[in-house]
């Protein structure tokens, strides 16, 4: 990879934030792993949340007691989105899908698939999101 695609896809603080004991100073995460952990960090953070950038986020909080019906995934979609349009520049978003695992479970799994701008890479990114966070997984049968 080259510098200048170093340089626009950028290096931030690793997500969970982590400490080099050695060097005293922040882990960083750069390029695809910083695009990554850039999208959880979006999709985690409730609109609202954060005073400086009241804009930032999504609306996954408040879907989570909404049964998954095909209207609510085009909306939820369509918001994310919007949401990595407006605060991701460095990806192009190919899809978007949505998948219920089991309503007794209580997880959504979005998978992201994008193309980095700069290289020109295909890649994805599958979050789980889980309706029902109080509760443990359900054991096997």
């Amino acid at each position: 990879m080259s510098a200048d695609s170093i340089a626009f896809l950028g290096a931030g603080w690793a997500f969970p934030p982590s400490f080099d004991r050695q060097r005293a100073s922040v882990n960083l995460s750069s390029a695809e792993t910083n695009i990554k952990q850039c999208l959880r960090v979006l999709m985690a953070t409730s609109i609202g949340e954060r005073l400086m950038l009241a804009g930032y986020g999504t609306d996954l909080g408040t879907r989570v007691f909404e049964q998954l019906t095909t209207t609510m995934a085009n909306d939820l979609r369509s918001n994310l989105e919007l949401a990595i349009l407006r605060w991701e520049p460095r990806i192009d978003v190919n899809a978007i899908e949505l998948s219920e695992m089991s309503p007794l479970e209580g997880r959504l799994t979005i998978m992201i698939d994008f193309t980095v701008r700069q290289t020109n890479s295909r890649n994805n990114l599958v979050f789980p999101f889980y309706l029902n966070e109080a509760t443990l997984p359900l054991p096997a049968p």
